[in-house]
């Protein structure tokens, strides 16, 4: 604040004073009173620091003391109000004097003569700096202003208005910025012709208040495609499921940068020019959206009617997960935890074949077994002649039961699982997902459960989906969405080549002559599958189905909807189809 002793200043000329005209058209007092204290606010320009980029602050400067003009305060800082001009025309320039005093001051301000500029207005203290700053924080390539001619004057009383063209071109872009602005023109104290300052010289948005910043522009997030590069249906749902992708890096695109003004911390910032537009990344993961569109449908009309449950595709070569769906609330591809049925028969197998058993090799299927509990087949009778393949493509529980019980130690099925199929190991797969529980068995009955894919065994799709995936590939690939993923797990020991051999011959047996012959009808190439009935806490079993067909992989599961051939299989069958083409 600069304070005044009373006396020794003579009143502004815009205050009470009365004037009269001399030859030059300049108003002199024609008494004087006493002068009073006066304080002056002096805004000045300064650096502001947003988004680690320089800002101007414009905010506005305030009139008092000889030599000032009555006018708006402007800016962030604000300021009292001018005294009011005499009405008087002779104290209004004329639209010639305005003119040249507009193209002085702009022809001056272009050429990056802040001085000389400053000087052509009623506040040369402050101009020289506003300009040299806002020249300094923008760094224009390219700035050409020129008049446009008299403006309206907005109710400014005691002056001239003249509009200008600014155009302003900086690297990096083809792009100019250009706008127009206002200039008022008016006649000092002294008599001079002067372009009246206030921040809306620089802009005409600052007449609000506020600062002129170069900030960086938030990137855009990642656009989501899969595999090659083709966006989801909005509509689909896993949309919302890869929401929660977690890939260890950023997936939004680059940040952009832009001209803007800035009107305090609780308010947005307003986009004059975009230097360089911020860019959106493309967040590739490793579905297939044709796929996926598929597997919702061949998901959704299998679970009409209110049913639960989930379907994952595995590209066995890769593991990388080309489709997952679930029908329900409940994420049951990845996070569920519920038994798998028959479909584990495909791992008991790999552990009764590293035993010694062969496909060919004598298995019979009886229609009871005890552990000491008595289990049953879906279909009653005795098949003493079965093998081992024979069991499996139809599915014999009391073969698996009892040769388990009879060729396994307690802990070997969880061991083969684990080592050979990956199954109870730590996955990180870009989303939350459950991992498989075989837990140890506490009796033989526990034991002869988990033979058939009961007990406490937990699994879900994306769990059965790498078995099928590891048959037919011979190897456990861990899935992910994300390829790249760190931390892939790995499974201690290949699936040896024999067992994965033996394997694809006794699933591709299941879809020629087992459970698995009505779904898989017509479907050719490389194929195997294997079908589950899932018994859970005595409501209508869940429907399994697990397969292959060339290089892809699928399990399917539907709550309460029976046996696995129904609508599981269909489901599968019909994936596999489609996706092979045909």
């Amino acid at each position: 604040m600069i304070e005044f002793d009373d006396d020794r200043y003579e009143e502004a000329e815009y205050g009470d004073a009365e004037y009269e005209d001399v030859d030059d058209g300049a108003a002199v007092p024609r008494r004087r009173r006493r002068a009073v204290r006066i304080g002056i606010a002096v805004v000045c320009a300064g650096m502001l620091t947003v988004g680690g980029l320089g800002a101007y602050n414009v905010a506005s400067a305030v009139w008092g003391g000889s030599g000032g003009h009555g006018g708006s305060g402007g800016g962030g800082g604000g300021g009292a109000a001018g005294p009011t001009q005499p009405a008087a025309a002779t104290r209004v320039p004329t639209a010639d004097q305005a003119a040249t005093a507009a193209k002085g001051f702009l022809d001056a301000w272009g050429k990056g003569d802040f001085a000389a500029a400053a000087a052509l207005t009623d506040r040369q203290d402050i101009a020289t700096g506003a300009l040299s700053d806002f020249q300094q924080q923008l760094h224009p390539r390219e700035f050409t202003l020129a008049p446009t001619g008299p403006a309206p004057t907005a109710g400014r009383p005691g002056g001239t208005t003249v509009g200008f063209h600014a155009r302003l071109r900086f690297e990096g872009t083809d792009r100019a910025w250009e706008y127009d602005g206002r200039l008022g023109v008016v006649r000092t104290g002294e008599g001079r012709i002067a372009v009246h300052w206030e921040p809306a010289v620089i802009h005409p948005g600052l007449a609000g208040g506020g600062t002129i910043a170069v900030q960086t522009v938030d990137a855009l997030p990642g656009r989501l495609v899969d595999r090659n590069g083709k966006p989801f249906d909005d509509s689909s749902p896993v949309k919302a499921m890869l929401a929660g992708v977690r890939t260890g890096k950023d997936a939004s695109g680059t940040p952009g940068r832009a001209v803007v003004i800035v009107r305090g911390a609780t308010q947005p910032a307003e986009q004059l020019f975009a230097l360089t537009d911020p860019g959106a990344a493309e967040f590739r993961v490793t579905l297939d959206a044709e796929l996926q569109r598929v597997t919702e449908a061949a998901l959704r009309e299998q679970t009409a009617g209110g049913r639960a449950g989930s379907a994952v595709v595995v590209e066995p070569s890769t593991g990388h997960v080309l489709a997952v769906a679930n029908a329900g609330t409940f994420d049951r591809a990845f996070g569920g935890g519920i038994a798998p049925g028959s479909t584990m028969k495909v791992v008991t197998g790999a552990a009764l074949l590293e035993a010694g058993l062969r496909p060919d090799g004598p298995a019979p299927c009886k229609d009871t077994a005890n552990s000491p509990k008595a289990w049953h087949n879906d279909e009653r009778g005795d098949h003493l002649g079965y093998t081992l393949a024979d069991d499996f493509a139809h599915s014999c529980n009391t073969a698996f039961i009892e040769q388990g019980l009879a060729k396994l130690r307690p802990g070997t099925l969880a061991q083969v699982a684990s080592e050979q199929f990956g199954l109870g190991l730590e996955w990180h797969t870009g989303l939350h997902s459950f991992d498989a529980r075989i837990p140890a068995p506490g009796s033989r009955d526990e034991q002869a459960a988990e033979y058939i894919g009961q007990g406490g065994i937990q699994m879900n799709t994306l769990l059965m989906a790498s078995v099928a995936a590891t048959v037919q590939s011979g190897t456990f690939r861990q899935p992910v969405v994300v390829d790249g993923v760190a931390d892939r797990a790995n499974a201690p020991r290949r699936l040896p080549a024999g067992v994965a051999r033996d394997l694809r011959s006794m699933m591709a047996k299941t879809v020629r002559e087992g459970t698995a012959r009505t779904p898989m009808a017509g479907l050719t190439g490389q194929v195997g599958a294997k079908t589950g009935t899932a018994e859970v806490d005595g409501k209508n079993p869940n429907s399994w189905f697990i397969a292959y067909r060339g290089d892809l992989a699928v399990a399917v599961e539907v709550e309460g909807a029976g046996h696995g051939a129904d609508a599981a299989g269909r489901a599968a069958a019909e994936i596999l189809r489609t996706g092979n083409g045909g």
